[in-house]
């Protein structure tokens, strides 16, 4: 990815529910397992003494969350770690977000989160925070008093949102709650161990704590585990799917199997397509680390082109494009990323990159591998080129940030300074990963949406010609 770009993934969730044993190490472990989809804050909440206790922390999971965990003890909770797409970097932010009842924590976006949030306010409803997990939970708290039902509660409050999220809930009452929107834009898996049940945004999650893979929690479902079993809800009935192709090009974790596929398998062939479609023939492929190393075996296992780690990666230095602001991110990425003389010079390398966002980074990358001694260097992206911003919980925010929003592939070449520039076709993009084109939410690579509101706040920042870094769905735009 671009080291140095603004893709960001809001969240990771995990949750577990056990008749027996006290759970607070497994959330610390399965958010570790996740710590790669948010590093700004993370959080637990657990059901101890018939009151729920929580605990939020900035920074990382390891070395913020984990002293005195033990007081967090109980036999069901839930976990969560952030990156903010909606609402302001704060620990007043981070989830779970809290009331008598509820303890919620969500993965996604709410797309109309500013007309949600005025016509809340406009009633008189008092709000702490900026971030659409209250309004969320306020939402779903508010029909569930009125209706006492967990299913009605979520239709309700699905019905006022558009947007992806997949949700966890933890009750006063000891249950734990889990559910996805309608369209499943964002990842939700369930695990079951012999007494246990656990819901988490990948499948790496329940690995880490030998927790058997069920499947993948339905779109438009809304399960209720406690201790004495599972209950499973249909809340929405639209056979609709949108899932996320970013999942599989770059945020999830290689391990993870989402939608029933590998995301090995599915990055695997993303090389495979990227080889057939240009196969050109350099002396080395160099895959960007981490993300792109499974597509550089790809290609190379088609083309026959020896694969080589000439970009040496510091262990030391988080995922740079968490970080809140780009400053941060430029002078993170120097230290991140170094080239390695010894595969480069002299020869005419193939860097492969999961995708482009701004192009800065793969500007920098590419001078890298020419100033180590490197005769030629050509770009690859295994992903599309992103032209459009996306609403669904990937902090993709702007036009003003999208560099294919702005030039053709020529001029990107131009700008990166790499001799050939290359990337992924739409069709190689569906075909790696395996599920019909229709059951994909492709918004940000063509510009068309699966929900009518983010299609109308489009056609509006189109009319102003999209400049600007605001993120698209905080724009004060009347659609």
């Amino acid at each position: 990815m671009e080291v140095t770009g603004s893709k960001k993934d809001s969240c990771g969730v995990f949750g577990v529910c056990s008749r027996e044993q006290d759970i607070v190490h497994s959330i610390y472990c399965g958010l570790m397992s996740l710590q790669h989809r948010g590093q700004e804050s993370a959080g637990i909440s657990t059901l101890k003494n018939g009151r729920l206790s929580t605990r939020k922390v900035w920074g990382l999971v390891s070395q913020n969350l984990k002293p005195k965990l033990w007081r967090l003890s109980g036999h069901v909770g839930i976990g969560h770690v952030r990156y903010s797409t909606t609402g302001s970097s704060t620990l007043a932010n981070a989830q779970p977000m809290t009331d008598s009842h509820f303890a919620f924590a969500h993965n996604g976006n709410v797309a109309n989160y500013m007309s949600v949030r005025k016509r809340l306010l406009n009633e008189g409803l008092r709000l702490r925070t900026n971030s659409d997990a209250e309004i969320m939970l306020r939402l779903f708290r508010r029909y569930y008093e009125e209706s006492g039902d967990y299913a009605v509660a979520m239709e309700s409050m699905a019905s006022q949102l558009e947007g992806g999220y997949s949700i966890i809930i933890l009750t006063s009452r000891g249950e734990l709650i889990a559910a996805r929107d309608p369209l499943g834009f964002r990842p939700l898996c369930q695990g079951m161990t012999e007494g246990s049940t656990a819901f988490a945004s990948e499948s790496v999650a329940l690995d880490g704590n030998n927790i058997r893979l069920v499947g993948d929690v339905d779109p438009g479902t809304l399960l209720v585990a406690s201790r004495n079993g599972i209950e499973e809800f249909r809340y929405n009935s639209c056979n609709r799917r949108a899932h996320c192709m970013f999942e599989y090009v770059y945020f999830s974790r290689v391990d993870s199997i989402i939608e029933g596929r590998s995301v090995y398998n599915v990055r695997f062939n993303l090389g495979v397509n990227l080889a057939k479609t240009y196969g050109i023939k350099s002396d080395v492929v160099i895959p960007v680390p981490d993300t792109s190393r499974t597509a550089a075996e790809g290609y190379s296992r088609q083309t026959g082109t020896p694969v080589a780690e000439g970009l040496i990666k510091n262990r030391y230095i988080h995922r740079t494009f968490i970080m809140p602001r780009q400053r941060d991110r430029d002078a993170a990425m120097k230290l991140k990323i170094n080239p390695l003389k010894s595969v480069v010079t002299g020869k005419e390398v193939l860097i492969i990159d999961d995708s482009i966002v701004r192009g800065t980074t793969s500007k920098a990358i590419v001078n890298m591998v020419k100033n180590a001694g490197a005769k030629k260097v050509h770009m690859m992206s295994t992903c599309p080129p992103i032209i459009s911003p996306c609403f669904y919980g990937i902090d993709i925010a702007s036009y003003g940030e999208l560099i294919a929003a702005r030039m053709d592939i020529e001029s990107i070449k131009e700008k990166i300074g790499s001799d050939s520039l290359g990337y992924q076709t739409l069709d190689g993009l569906v075909d790696a990963i395996g599920l019909p084109k229709e059951d994909l939410c492709l918004g940000c690579l063509t510009g068309e949406y699966p929900t009518p509101y983010v299609q109308r706040i489009l056609e509006a920042l189109k009319e102003r010609s999209g400049i600007g870094t605001t993120r698209a769905w905080e724009a004060e735009i009347p659609v």
